[in-house]
């Protein structure tokens, strides 16, 4: 590759970057609705066009910004795991972080779980950044538990609940901890092999 095709992989890789960033924090102040190729291209000073040049539209922006919030995500989650005092401790940690991040975040977390976006999930094609995160609470689970995709799975969804009922106000937000008390404690205590009937 040429100095002069590399120089413009960067420019558009800033620019992108430039795009989704722009985006995000639209979308934090003033909620998704305000996310519009229109508002962008002044935001950003670029032409709507220079934007279709990076995103096919608004599903597409929302896609780039929840693979940040995932890679972010990952990170705040192993952060809290590898923080935990002792393994039997790090399910907690993990789980507190996830939920933080969700509080913290709430437009972020949107584009992650809540509005249309392209990601794939469970699927080969899931991107590495998606992977990482759900790969976070797998390693809370004992090795030798031949369930633990399916455990990561079961707290990752029940998290997610607690986090989208509380933020609606559906649930009451300060009986949080007690309600991530007795997940854990569920899970934690679970057998790790099946039992048939």
């Amino acid at each position: 590759m040429s100095a002069i095709s590399e120089r413009r992989e960067r420019e558009r890789a800033h620019r992108h970057q430039l795009i989704v960033t722009a985006a995000r924090e639209l979308a934090e102040t003033e909620g998704w609705e305000a996310v519009t190729t229109r508002r962008l291209a002044e935001r950003v000073e670029y032409s709507q066009p220079v934007l279709y040049s990076h995103f096919t539209g608004k599903d597409a922006i929302v896609s780039a910004v929840a693979l940040d919030g995932f890679g972010e995500l990952a990170v705040h989650l192993r952060r809290a795991r590898q923080a935990a005092p002792d393994a039997g401790r790090a399910l907690r940690a993990v789980c507190r972080a996830y939920l933080d991040f969700a509080t913290e975040r709430p437009a972020l977390y949107q584009a992650m779980f809540i509005l249309p976006t392209d990601l794939k999930f469970a699927s080969v094609e899931t991107p590495p950044p998606l992977r990482a995160s759900f790969d976070e609470f797998v390693s809370c689970f004992r090795p030798d538990n031949e369930r633990r995709e399916l455990f990561a799975e079961v707290l990752w969804s029940a998290l997610h609940g607690m986090a989208v009922l509380s933020e609606s106000g559906r649930i009451p937000p300060d009986a949080q901890e007690e309600r991530l008390d007795f997940l854990v404690t569920q899970l934690a205590d679970t057998p790790t092999n099946p039992t048939t009937p």
